[in-house]
């Protein structure tokens, strides 16, 4: 869930989330035992010294509130990692939000494949009957967040946050099968000429996915192909062997919030961004695709394909990233309460930052993100 969408009442967003998943100030996987983990590296382009300053930040200013893991990727080796304590290298922590852009390279790498299309109408079953506007709605709508539909992410205006959609979709009467509650959902606009954000559109790109795997309707064999596929085609061939996916009753990754993974995980991903869709020389994916997700959408200049790009937002909307303090062609997949892989091509760099912030004061981790790529020289 983007900033924007925060309200006071993500205190009650957090009561619905400890009912259904033991607390959300804590992660799934239970807290390893002991002190935290620093590594510095005394070879990398900027002093030990001076990146150890502009790491300490992160966790020893109390504005910058809870960090968790924070890796530093400098030319594709680590350079500098540390860790609160009671996490560590190994620790698997929750992608909320980021999750989108996995599945966003999920989509790019079966229209590669041939199994989807990006501008052909996406078949929904739900959108299929006569005079049905919804029929109308692309892939290329669905990642650019302008599919119509009609969707509230969080609590705002005079809707209660047991009402907004999300919430009732992950946590209450939509759990059990995500899909069927954000494919059921009405237009309330044409298709591609509104920027809604909406996780319940990564959902309904899930279960398109999953559909062009497999026929079946058995919620294990739904899982299992969409496990196999992800697996196979991504998280093995990154390295990102801690990757674990969430999926509902029905069998459908929810990839829109929900995938566990170590710090340094999340770094392999940032790289396989940063490097167009290549691994070690391999072309995992086409680079067109990448392209194409950190290209600016029709209807939000800060956002791309499932991915945020550091650029000033439309008037009257809530800033993201950090546009005027880093290069304009950073950017980042980001997830709730201040989750950041963050990518600078121009730094070869990529950063990751996780904990526990309430999205209402990421502020001052956005401007300590924009000083940390600032010390890096560019390439």
């Amino acid at each position: 869930m983007p900033r924007n969408k925060f309200r006071p009442a993500a205190t009650a967003f957090c009561a619905i989330f400890a009912l259904a998943l033991a607390g959300c100030a804590s992660e799934q996987t239970k807290k390893p035992a002991g002190p935290g983990f620093t590594m510095i590296v005394d070879d990398a382009s900027v002093s030990e010294e001076k990146l150890s300053k502009v790491i300490a930040p992160f966790f020893d200013d109390p504005a910058l509130s809870e960090t968790r893991a924070l890796v530093v990727m400098e030319g594709g080796r680590v350079v500098a990692e540390r860790y609160a304590p009671g996490y560590g290298p190994d620790t698997r922590l929750i992608s909320w939000s980021m999750a989108k852009s996995v599945t966003a390279v999920l989509v790019g790498m079966m229209v590669a494949d041939g199994r989807l299309a990006l501008d052909t109408p996406a078949i929904v079953p739900e959108w299929q009957t006569p005079r049905d506007g919804r029929a109308k709605i692309t892939l290329r709508h669905l990642l650019h967040m302008s599919s119509g539909l009609d969707h509230t992410e969080m609590a705002e205006g005079g809707v209660e946050i047991f009402d907004a959609d999300t919430p009732r979709m992950l946590f209450l009467d939509g759990q059990e099968n995500v899909a069927r509650y954000a494919e059921t959902r009405p237009l309330e606009a044409i298709p591609g000429e509104k920027f809604e954000y909406s996780t319940a559109t990564s959902h309904i790109l899930s279960d398109i996915m999953t559909r062009s795997l497999t026929d079946s309707k058995d919620p294990i064999v739904r899982r299992d192909a969409m496990l196999d596929y992800a697996r196979g085609r991504l998280f093995e061939p990154l390295g990102m062997t801690s990757a674990i996916p969430q999926f509902d009753r029905n069998g459908t990754m929810l990839g829109g919030s929900m995938i566990h993974a170590t710090a340094r995980d999340w770094a392999k991903f940032g790289e396989f961004l940063r490097n167009n869709g290549a691994v070690r020389s391999a072309q995992m994916m086409p680079t067109s695709w990448t392209r194409f997700m950190k290209t600016q959408s029709p209807n939000d200049k800060s956002y791309g394909a499932h991915l945020w790009l550091n650029h000033k937002r439309n008037d009257g909307w809530d800033q993201v990233l950090f546009p005027g303090k880093a290069p304009s062609d950073v950017f980042a997949a980001l997830g709730h309460l201040g989750q950041f892989v963050v990518v600078s091509p121009q730094h070869r760099l990529t950063i990751v930052r996780l904990g526990n912030t309430p999205d209402d004061k990421l502020s001052p981790i956005d401007d300590q993100l924009a000083k940390l790529i600032s010390v890096f020289p560019k390439r």
